[in-house]
């Protein structure tokens, strides 16, 4: 059977993400963003196309990198200002019937007690509709905005990562059995106590004693997305993740590398193709070339460079400090604030500052970018799926609700007729059985969450 493409749009709460400048343009409404009734719609549309789910960004402090400071990232509106993601999902969940939602939220900052009641709250508000993508953090800024007085070393957040899930896979998997819940109006029993209990984790980085304030949801456990691109980003996400975002990699080590994830998944007693591997897309498409090619032509003149420089340094290296002819391979070589982040994201060794600059406010030198006619497309995403083993994408936004708009009413048609696309959805599935099949509900056995299952109250 061909294997369908999974696609969820990549969105943020914020005036512009990963589409610096591109707020401006005359048919971008995402300035609303403040507006719910502009989510409502957005929400609208994914489900018209068929989407499988939208996905939010968060960050949780300014990229000061570029400029030494926060006055480019502000300017150019480049993930700030910025809401909280998690507070739109039940909105819109109440306006859809299928799409799915999966919201970013750090494990270095937000104590897991209290991410574990909001998430089953919205697994239960959208009847099993939720992810969780599970990042640590990088921006200095963050760790400055919740009281840390430095950032806490890399392989550090991911101890402190590893510990939190094991929090949460308690707290969601073991703390309530199956049927606690009696809800015995006769008798006037909402809970048997004998089948919930506490957690009493005690760790390096947590004391929780438990139980869990949320009775189990249709998943239990959120599906869980991670971007896991530094070794010890890939190890995390070979043994937590169910979506994996693979797109910090260059089209020649992307292969090998998803490759070599879906083996360590293997190795850590997980099923490889239960974890599924996505990038991030630029997809702009057109009835006709002449019309794919003006409509790139007119988004470049919209688009501003110094809103992508400050994203991608946000982390402290500052190219306004380098002369145009200096290579950031030795920029980095040097060390410095942001130097050890930078280092671990592919780049051309003869890259200099200048080219930098020059390139990155272009549409067209972002990876995983195809601009055609429907036909065009669609064959770029089949030839990406073959070629990188991917499961699918994460359709990055230039304007809203054209982008979505434009997938949705010229690239689906087309896979739909190669049968790489689903015609309806399946009646009342949760996210994770979108993305494992029918029946698939909870985490599946060889997951490190599916273990807590046999420590459930009797």
């Amino acid at each position: 059977m061909t294997r369908q493409i999974h696609v969820c749009l990549l969105d943020m709460p914020t005036v512009s993400h990963n589409n610096y400048g591109l707020w401006a343009h005359p048919s971008n409404r995402h300035a609303d963003y403040k507006s719910l009734e502009f989510w409502l719609d957005v929400a609208r549309l994914l489900e018209r196309g068929l989407f499988d789910g939208l996905f939010f960004a968060d960050v949780l402090g300014i990229a000061e990198g570029f400029g030494g400071g926060p006055q480019t990232a502000l300017r150019e509106g480049a993930h700030v200002p910025s809401h909280d993601p998690l507070l739109l999902i039940s909105a819109m969940a109440s306006v859809t019937r299928h799409l799915a939602f999966a919201a970013t939220v750090s494990t270095t900052y937000e104590p897991p007690f209290a991410l574990a009641r909001r998430m089953s709250t919205l697994d239960h508000l959208t009847k099993g509709r939720i992810g969780w993508n599970v990042v640590t953090s990088y921006l200095p800024t963050a760790a400055a905005n919740f009281g840390f007085a430095a950032e806490m070393e890399h392989d550090a957040r991911y101890e402190r990562a590893e510990e939190y899930m094991e929090v949460c896979y308690k707290l969601w998997e073991s703390s309530w059995a199956d049927d606690a819940v009696l809800a015995d109006r006769a008798g006037q029993i909402y809970t048997d106590p004998a089948k919930v209990r506490p957690i009493d984790h005690s760790g390096p980085f947590f004391s929780v004693r438990g139980p869990h304030l949320a009775e189990p949801s249709p998943q239990r456990t959120p599906v869980i997305f991670q971007a896991g691109s530094s070794g010890r980003g890939a190890a995390f996400a070979a043994r937590h993740a169910e979506g994996v975002f693979v797109g910090g990699y260059t089209y020649d080590g992307l292969a090998s590398f998803v490759a070599e994830l879906r083996a360590k998944a293997a190795v850590a007693g997980r099923h490889p193709r239960q974890l599924k591997t996505f990038v991030h897309a630029h997809v702009l498409t057109a009835p006709s070339d002449a019309l794919a090619k003006a409509k790139l032509a007119d988004f470049n003149r919209w688009s501003r460079a110094e809103g992508y420089i400050a994203h991608r340094f946000g982390a402290g290296l500052d190219l306004a400090r380098h002369p145009p002819e200096r290579r950031l391979e030795d920029i980095i070589a040097e060390g410095g604030p942001g130097s050890a982040h930078m280092a671990r994201y592919p780049h051309r060794a003869d890259a200099t500052v200048g080219d930098i600059i020059q390139e990155i406010g272009q549409l067209e030198s972002k990876r995983f970018f195809v601009a055609g006619t429907p036909v065009e497309v669609a064959d770029t995403l089949e030839a990406w799926c073959e070629r990188y083993d991917l499961d699918g994408f994460l359709l990055a936004q230039h304007t809203t609700p054209g982008t979505a708009a434009d997938f949705i009413d010229l690239i689906v048609p087309e896979l739909q007729k190669r049968g790489r696309y689903r015609r309806a959805y399946a009646p009342d599935e949760t996210f994770r059985e979108r993305l494992l099949g029918k029946g698939q509900t909870g985490l599946p056995r060889g997951h490190p969450g599916h273990a807590w299952r046999q420590h459930r109250p009797i």
